[in-house]
């Protein structure tokens, strides 16, 4: 069984819970997650039509992607308690948090998730949490957010934290910079994943690209996604390059050499190398084969 917090997640594409042609055709776009909304994208008017057609889909679709629902928030709204009865004995994999801001949030949605594995006779984990920082003060609390034991996963919520900077989205990006840097490294103390947002301009693929790769390059996980056609640039930004998968077995090959003959010295093409960079390459290799890519067939492109 794949471990929750370092399965395979370079897209989780949103899926409007209220649109039953939209959920049904969901999976066939080959998102790593599905993430069923049921809040923002939602009218006050909708939300219990839109929940209950969304847990009847997880009981009656077999969908290949894992699946997320995205709730209402439990304290802020009147609905997410509500969601969360309706939603959580649908067995989703993962419910996503919205505007997380303390602890005691997500302790709150925990206790629910745990009273139904309880009631269902499922085991313990088989629904976990993905929270999303949408403010400066759930910012602030990231670390501790981070570390619930049923976290896998934190992502950015550009959109409401940019308005509680009152400022704007720009091109550059530079006004998310420290919050992804934080989150990301807050993520990453915690040994869970870090999801990054949405872009919301589907024409500007460009711009898109741009913003996909500075992400990955920062060392987020994948991004959320709102139109099917984004999903295979971020797959292919996200996957290893067929020379950066022949590289990293060949640095691999060079330290299984030197630990069986007891080399105090490791060096691949005149450039020395350590501990650090044999991780890295795992962490190419791990990235690739999890993609679904034959690493062994890149082997000698090095």
């Amino acid at each position: 069984m794949t471990d929750p917090k370092t399965k395979l997640r370079r897209t989780m594409m949103f899926v409007p819970g209220n649109s039953p042609k939209m959920i049904n055709s969901a999976d066939i776009y080959g998102a790593d997650s599905l993430m069923f909304d049921i809040e923002d994208s939602i009218a006050v008017t909708e939300k219990d039509t839109a929940r209950i057609l969304v847990a009847q889909a997880l009981k009656s679709i077999k969908f290949h992607s894992e699946t997320v629902v995205r709730i209402n928030h439990p304290t802020q709204t009147p609905f997410g308690l509500d969601d969360l009865k309706v939603i959580l004995p649908s067995k989703p994999n993962l419910i996503r948090l919205p505007k997380v801001e303390d602890i005691s949030e997500v302790e709150l949605v925990a206790k629910e998730i745990e009273r139904v594995e309880k009631e269902n006779g499922w085991p313990e984990g088989t629904i976990n949490i993905i929270s999303a920082i949408e403010s400066v003060k759930g910012l602030y609390n990231v670390r501790e957010i981070c570390k619930h034991p049923r976290m896998v996963a934190i992502a950015l919520g550009a959109e409401d934290f940019i308005a509680n900077l009152k400022t704007q989205r720009t091109k550059t990006g530079i006004e998310l910079y420290y919050v992804r840097s934080q989150i990301l490294m807050a993520a990453r103390d915690a040994e869970i994943q870090c999801m990054d947002t949405v872009f919301s301009d589907v024409k500007d693929m460009e711009g898109f690209e741009r913003e996909v790769s500075n992400s990955r390059d920062m060392g987020f996980d994948g991004k959320s996604v709102i139109h099917p056609k984004q999903i295979t640039e971020v797959h292919r930004l996200y996957t290893p390059t067929d020379t950066q998968i022949a590289k990293a077995l060949k640095v691999l090959d060079a330290y299984d050499d030197a630990q069986k003959n007891h080399k105090g010295v490791l060096a691949v093409d005149g450039k020395m190398i350590d501990g650090p960079i044999v991780v890295r390459a795992q962490r190419v290799v791990d990235q690739a084969s999890a993609a679904g890519v034959n690493v062994e067939e890149k082997r000698c492109l090095a």
